[in-house]
């Protein structure tokens, strides 16, 4: 389990905004560095090694098939952080995409333009060896091993690019929230339905060894099917695990979002009101009903 944190704070006002302000700026206008692999140290291949291993003993069985095959097929190796370069070569050659650094979280309409190009921003950094189980801006762990193994997926890797053109048109919409909820409960928190029972595929599960055990194994979140409106409406905790995991039927259902005209459904929910992260609704299809007992331990008194 995650180490005791403070009371959960919501959604913020975005997703992708940038966390350090323009400090963080770097000169290009894509926010784009130099991922500069040689200056790597070796306690930080250290992490990449310690992170890596557990998580591949962990997720056999867990993850879903398309992100097990993802990650076999990309050259990252055990023992050092990859090389960008070395991914955008299979990326490029398997569904058209690549990997470009940025030194953290970047500004939406860089974020959004960066996946309707392709090109997948991935922090540079990877997080100390004190952090190893939670930080909240991702580092090269997250971004690369979470991420970039479903981009070998066709599916996936379409529906990223849709999600970027998206997201701009949601920013003229002024529906950005709605947008990131679909993209926090998918790309980030989802799970996939396969013969063999729920599997994750969301970055942030795979990439953080006590998530890809609770959102499977704890009886305390909700597993509920994914529906597009109800998602849009659905708040989001950003430093902790989730209450409530939407599921799709199989991967694609992403595909099928991915041609949505999302007018229509933003019209539907604008003004409409939103739903706490574990609250149950009518309507609902639960695959589990979960018993919100993590959660409710963790409220403070009031």
């Amino acid at each position: 389990m995650k180490t005791q944190l403070p009371p959960v704070r919501p959604e913020p006002p975005t997703l992708h905004g940038l966390a350090a302000g323009e400090a963080g700026r770097p000169h290009s206008a894509d926010w784009t560095i130099p991922q500069d692999w040689a200056a790597y140290t070796p306690a930080e291949h250290a992490t990449w090694a310690t992170l890596f291993e557990r998580q591949c003993r962990l997720l056999p069985g867990r993850a879903c098939d398309a992100f097990l095959k993802g990650l076999d097929a990309l050259p990252i190796a055990p023992d050092r952080i990859p090389d960008f370069e070395a991914l955008s070569e299979v990326l490029m050659k398997a569904t058209g995409w690549q990997v470009v650094a940025v030194p953290g979280l970047v500004p939406d309409e860089v974020f959004f333009d960066h996946l309707a190009h392709r090109r997948f921003p991935s922090g540079q950094f990877i997080r100390r060896a004190d952090q190893l189980d939670y930080l909240q801006e991702p580092d090269v762990f997250h971004d690369v091993f979470g991420h970039v193994p479903m981009l070998m997926n066709p599916v996936m890797a379409d529906y990223m690019q849709a999600y970027g053109v998206g997201g701009l048109r949601a920013q003229r919409l002024g529906m950005l929230a709605e947008l990131a909820r679909v993209y926090w409960y998918t790309v980030e928190f989802g799970l996939v339905m396969q013969p063999e029972g729920l599997r994750l595929y969301g970055a942030g599960i795979a990439s953080s060894y006590s998530e890809s055990r609770f959102c499977l194994d704890d009886p305390s979140p909700h597993r509920v099917r994914f529906v597009l409106e109800r998602v849009m409406r659905t708040r989001y905790r950003i430093d902790d695990f989730q209450e409530c995991y939407f599921v799709l039927q199989d991967l694609d259902e992403l595909l099928a979002l991915a041609r949505v005209d999302f007018g229509p459904v933003y019209a539907q929910v604008a003004g409409a009101q939103t739903f706490e992260p574990g609250a149950l609704q009518p309507g609902d299809t639960v695959l589990h009903r979960g018993t919100g007992a993590y959660h409710r331990d963790r409220r403070p008194p009031h």
